[in-house]
């Protein structure tokens, strides 16, 4: 039922029917609050037998007894709170993306948005406007269009979630360092005042990159007006977008496309590419495991200047690991998320499932925690750009959409990784 309104709602925002948009939202809020309590609860009970399962694991483990069945029943029990943290999570998204466009709010660009659906369907450009690229086959896209695929990249991707995104207007940018060193001193009345030692300043640059999508549809499909084209391509930008950039906001080599905050923690590709130094890496206190002390370590390294906003990430299985993690008490260091759209936490800060993080290995980095807005900036150049092409795959019609990207880490200070290997 709330998949039904949710389209329903989406579809009103896509073709200007704000009434209905507004109704939409309403039945989706509506329809949603039962089925995100009944998850939520759902998601308690599981907790709780998980808590009481794992318990019984680690008594037959110190008793020496056989423990296959209840690591399965463990196993199962964790993937079910996986399901519903995920569905909880899920909810909220969706409910977010069909207030988009809410409000009945006049296009600021409704003449050009017109010439560029013109021009998606059949190539034609108004030249009045002097907006398009007729030379060229190309078509930059409307203000409105090219803000709806950076909002739902937001919604989907982890780091535009959790980074600073900073709009360029140029080729690139780089970023001036104050590196300190300006000196002083105390003097008499009439004492002599010698010159003192000046600051010096050091520059970062930052990868940058085009990042692109080349969806196919026929020409006949085109035609057909009954079908939102629009949404249709921001559907197709996203998915593809959103997996690049996942990977390259936190892996990415520089070459051709953004440097990834993991290759600036000690021992990376970027450590010493920063003026402030690299991020640093807190060990796990194990070969080839997480323990809790080495979590409640990560936490205490990191200043508490940067601890208000700070919390984890990591991926889906390294979560599975760190849900066992206690302390010395015996009280769980992660807590599931009772509350729609509120994160599941470890040790009291939230956690982000984000899948290009690495697993728990030897020697591997597979959580970060810190402020990661006051860490790493994303920039996006300017504008959307679509080339129409009907010509190199007939009867398909070819839409390259590309768009400029940067990223880096602009302060290493406000971070830390956790590295799994032993205490030295």
């Amino acid at each position: 039922m709330t998949k039904n309104i949710l389209a329903a709602a989406l579809v009103a925002a896509l073709s200007g029917n704000a009434g209905a948009v507004v109704r939409g939202i309403v039945a989706v809020r509506a329809d949603s609050a039962p089925q995100v309590k009944e998850l939520i609860d759902n998601l308690q009970k599981a907790f709780a037998e998980f808590k009481s399962e794992h318990t019984k694991q680690l008594d037959a483990v110190k008793a020496g007894l056989p423990t296959g069945d209840i690591d399965a029943k463990v196993s199962k029990i964790s993937a079910d709170m996986d399901s519903l943290q995920k569905a909880v999570d899920d909810a909220n998204v969706k409910i977010a993306a069909a207030q988009m466009g809410a409000g009945g709010k006049q296009l600021k660009d409704a003449e050009y948005s017109d010439a560029f659906r013109a021009h998606f369907k059949k190539g034609d450009i108004q030249a009045a406007l002097n907006k398009g690229a007729d030379d060229q086959g190309g078509y930059l896209t409307p203000i409105e269009w090219d803000r709806t695929i950076t909002d739902k990249l937001v919604l989907v991707s982890p780091m535009r979630q959790l980074a600073t995104v900073t709009p360029v207007s140029g080729t690139g940018l780089t970023k001036l360092y104050n590196m300190g060193g300006t000196a002083s001193g105390w003097v008499g009345e009439t004492a002599a005042r010698p010159q003192t030692a000046t600051g010096t300043f050091a520059s970062l640059g930052f990868g940058w990159g085009e990042i692109y999508a080349n969806p196919a549809a026929t020409q006949q499909i085109l035609d057909d007006s009954a079908i939102d084209l629009e949404s249709w391509l921001a559907g197709e930008v996203e998915t593809e977008f959103s997996k690049q950039e996942g990977a390259a906001f936190f892996s990415g080599d520089g070459s051709n496309k953004p440097f990834g905050i993991l290759t600036y923690v000690t021992g990376g590709a970027n450590a010493a590419k920063h003026p402030f130094g690299a991020i640093k890496a807190v060990n796990s206190g194990a070969a080839a495991a997480l323990t809790s002390d080495g979590v409640l370590d990560l936490i205490y390294d990191l200043p508490s200047a940067f601890t208000l906003n700070a919390r984890f990430s990591m991926n889906r299985k390294t979560q599975g690991v760190a849900r066992k993690l206690k302390d010395g008490q015996g009280n769980y260091l992660w807590q599931p998320s009772y509350v729609a759209g509120q994160p599941a936490t470890l040790a009291g800060f939230p956690v982000t499932e984000v899948p290009d993080m690495p697993d728990v290995a030897a020697n591997a980095l597979p959580i970060l925690f810190g402020d990661f807005k006051r860490t790493y900036t994303v920039f996006d150049r300017v504008g959307i750009r679509v080339l129409r092409d009907p010509f190199t795959a007939k009867p398909y019609v070819l839409f390259y959409t590309t768009k400029r990207v940067g990223g880096g880490v602009h302060n290493p200070e406000p971070m830390r990784a956790l590295k799994v290997a032993v205490n030295p």
